[in-house]
């Protein structure tokens, strides 16, 4: 969507709408069709009028669209055509006039697009381009009736008066009777802000309400979190329009704003800019390629606002404020350190017993989302997806091959050869659930990420702080280790990693951080000339041909496409800066040394057909397994590397399986490969992938220009 079809000022509020047919520039002698998109408020109550209709020369008014008393939309004939028509007298409930019906509740809270077609003869009413409802009005008729009766009508929104409803309305038209309501939905829809997977797996606990704990309070104590804001349009697609949003703490209950809690305190929630901690509402973020990440923290305690719950506010900085132009974290209930001393205890307890209960540990819970080693979703259709761990990952032996398809965290056996080959669920829009080094917009730490730390021999202490912290602190505790410690220290400390936190996968981002520091090291000296930015055409190449060198790949490289898909992940403009390149290559380093193993690396050679056909993003995958009709047939399948895996995520480098299932939905399962198996080759993978139930066809992939 381009950026002149993303205006706010296209945006209205319902009471304002005002339509005089006869200044409508139509044919309306066979009638007229009334499209517009719509969103209701989560305010709006059953039994609201809509649309009201007036005639000139008549005094009163009579309802044209409303909501019935099981919020379903309602049409009525027009008063000055039909017998019938709904008298101006007439008020709720509506139930004795002649009217058409949905069958099924208009959504609160989303946009809804609405188109009617009137005529003396009929009335059709629509929505989100299907036919709902219609009825023959030819016997209702009223005699003696001129066609430019139609030309003293007006339309008008709810004015608010009786507060039962609030919406807004968006590219409203009246067209010829003849123009097609599903041309009007399709083309240049609404757009809606929304946080892209509603569980930030950072320093945060989930209660099974839902309530979202995360360490706050003073300075030394108060620890990061992420959030991803997505720009869409109503149909699910991004927008690539640049917006910028601003992030505000409000209490939970009522939308208020959290207040500093005296005179010089702290803004309540925070962000970093330049290595300084900065009010959240001062530093704007903008939203690029349809997304943008917060990094947060919040100085404000629960403890100290009467025990009340916080939710994190995204809106954009436009001086009108719009409903669907605002995104809602979940509740939130900020805690001290101190608070959640007891069940880091119990945790540690349990890792130095290697015995660790998925489901009664909170702390557990915590840091298994973090590092998504075990997380599954119960409705793959619901937008707000609840994080729930499942039991830990099931490794096949020499004759076991857990099911590929899965959603309910449990595994099929399926008899193989000697191979192994493990998969985990991403969330319902098909973005991977964890925030990763290349999706985060804090520029806080001014050091470089390449900058090295002295540290002594790694002890316990390191270990269990290895288990417990996000991605980002991680990645700096690697930097440290690997500077001083020996090849055999970091092989033991993977080893004891994957031993306390029970995955295996951790060990391969461990065992590669020195080749991936020491090669993105060299790559930036080269490109760069010790310069501070360069142009992102002038690295482009330089970066390919490291790319084709660490994946083995001599005969093919990174399209032009690819490249811009590592420049989104970077999330650079034509300049590239040093913090943008080392974002980008921790995306794509273990993407390349996946490649390089033989798993993949046939697949990624082989053109025809193309397994692999290169680094496309998750839109561009669902995408292409799209049709104007609806979806591929059933099975159709494409494989990806998921854009929010970086290092030293457990999974980065690993493949996703996109594909459209039985229930004629798309689905996303992750693939985690054992890259230690020499037994397993490409032709064996792809013969596993095409053995699966719910895979029988691979899909081509049509890149966006």
């Amino acid at each position: 969507m381009g950026d002149d079809e993303c205006r706010v000022e296209d945006y209205s509020e319902l009471k304002d709408l005002r339509l005089v047919l006869d200044q409508e520039a139509i044919n309306l002698e066979n009638g007229f069709a009334l499209c517009f998109w719509i969103y209701f408020s989560g305010s709006t109550r059953p039994s609201s009028l809509i649309l009201r209709q007036m005639c000139f020369g008549r005094e009163g008014e009579a309802p044209f669209l409303a909501l019935s008393e099981e919020n379903k939309l309602m049409a009525f004939p027009l008063m000055v055509l039909h017998k019938e028509g709904p008298p101006t007298e007439n008020s709720f409930p509506w139930t004795d006039l002649v009217q058409i019906s949905s069958e099924t509740e208009c959504p609160l809270q989303k946009w809804v697009h609405i188109g009617c077609k009137i005529t003396a003869d009929y009335m059709h009413l629509y929505i989100d381009g299907n036919l709902v409802g219609e009825k023959l009005l030819y016997p209702l008729m009223k005699d003696g009736h001129d066609q430019d009766d139609l030309k003293k009508i007006s339309l008008s929104g709810n004015d608010g008066n009786d507060e039962k409803l609030q919406g807004y309305v968006y590219n409203v038209q009246v067209l010829p009777v003849s123009s097609s309501i599903v041309d009007h939905f399709m083309k240049n829809p609404p757009v809606k802000l929304s946080i892209d997977g509603m569980c930030p797996h950072d320093e945060v606990e989930e209660a099974r309400d839902g309530v979202w704990s995360i360490v706050g309070g003073k300075a030394s104590c108060r620890r990061n979190f992420s959030l991803e804001v997505v720009l869409l349009d109503a149909l699910g697609r991004s927008v690539h329009k640049e917006m910028e949003v601003v992030a505000s703490l409000v209490y939970s209950d009522n939308g208020e704003l959290v207040e500093r809690s005296g005179d010089g305190a702290e803004a309540p929630l925070l962000t970093s800019f330049d290595g300084t901690e900065l009010p959240s509402t001062e530093r704007p973020v903008m939203i690029r390629h349809g997304r943008a990440t917060f990094k947060l923290k919040i100085s404000q305690l629960s403890s100290k606002s009467d025990n009340r719950l916080f939710r994190v506010c995204f809106h954009t900085t436009h001086i009108q404020r719009y409903p669907f132009l605002e995104a809602f974290s979940q509740p939130i209930r900020c805690i001290s350190r101190n608070r959640s001393k007891c069940s880091s205890e119990k945790f540690l307890k349990k890792l130095a017993s290697a015995q660790l209960d998925e489901t009664d540990s909170p702390t557990y819970n915590s840091f298994e989302a973090d590092e998504n080693c075990e997380v599954y979703f119960q409705n793959l259709d619901q937008s707000e997806s609840k994080c729930i761990p499942s039991s830990k990952r099931i490794k096949a032996g020499q004759d076991n091959l857990p099911s590929m398809i899965c959603g309910d965290g449990t595994s099929e056996g399926v008899k193989q050869r000697n191979s192994r080959i493990e998969v985990q669920l991403q969330n319902d829009d098909g973005s991977d659930v964890t925030p990763s080094d290349s999706e985060s917009t804090d520029t806080g730490n001014s050091e470089s990420r390449w900058a090295e730390h002295s540290t002594n021999p790694i002890t316990d202490a390191v270990i269990f702080k290895y288990c417990l912290e996000g991605t980002e602190e991680r990645s700096i505790l690697l930097k440290g280790i690997i500077s001083s410690a020996s090849n055999q220290d970091v092989a033991n400390f993977a080893e004891q990693v994957c031993l306390y936190t029970g995955c295996s996968h951790h060990r391969h981002q461990i065992m590669i951080s020195k080749e991936l520091i020491l090669q993105g090291s060299e790559t930036w000296t080269l490109i760069s000339k010790k310069n501070g930015c360069v142009f992102w055409s002038d690295a482009a190449p330089e970066i390919n041909r490291k790319f084709m060198s660490i994946a083995r790949s001599p005969s093919r490289g990174l399209s032009t496409q690819d490249l811009e898909v590592l420049r989104e992940i970077a999330g650079c403009g034509n300049e590239l800066s040093k913090d943008d390149f080392e974002k980008m290559w921790c995306w794509l380093y273990p993407v390349a040394w996946a490649l390089s193993k033989d798993q993949l690396n046939g697949m990624w050679k082989c053109m025809s057909p193309k397994w692999i056909e290169g680094l496309i993003t998750r839109e561009e995958a669902e995408d292409s397994l799209r049709v104007p009709s609806g979806l591929q047939k059933t099975g159709m399948f494409i494989l990806r590397f998921p854009t929010s895996r970086s290092w030293p995520h457990s999974d980065s480098g690993s493949l996703v399986v996109t594909y459209v299932g039985a229930d004629y939905s798309i689905h996303h399962r992750l693939l985690s490969l054992d890259h230690s198996n020499r037994e397993m080759d490409s032709g064996l993978l792809q013969e596993l992938l095409l053995q699966e139930q719910e895979l029988s066809q691979l899909g081509r992939v049509f890149r966006r220009n």
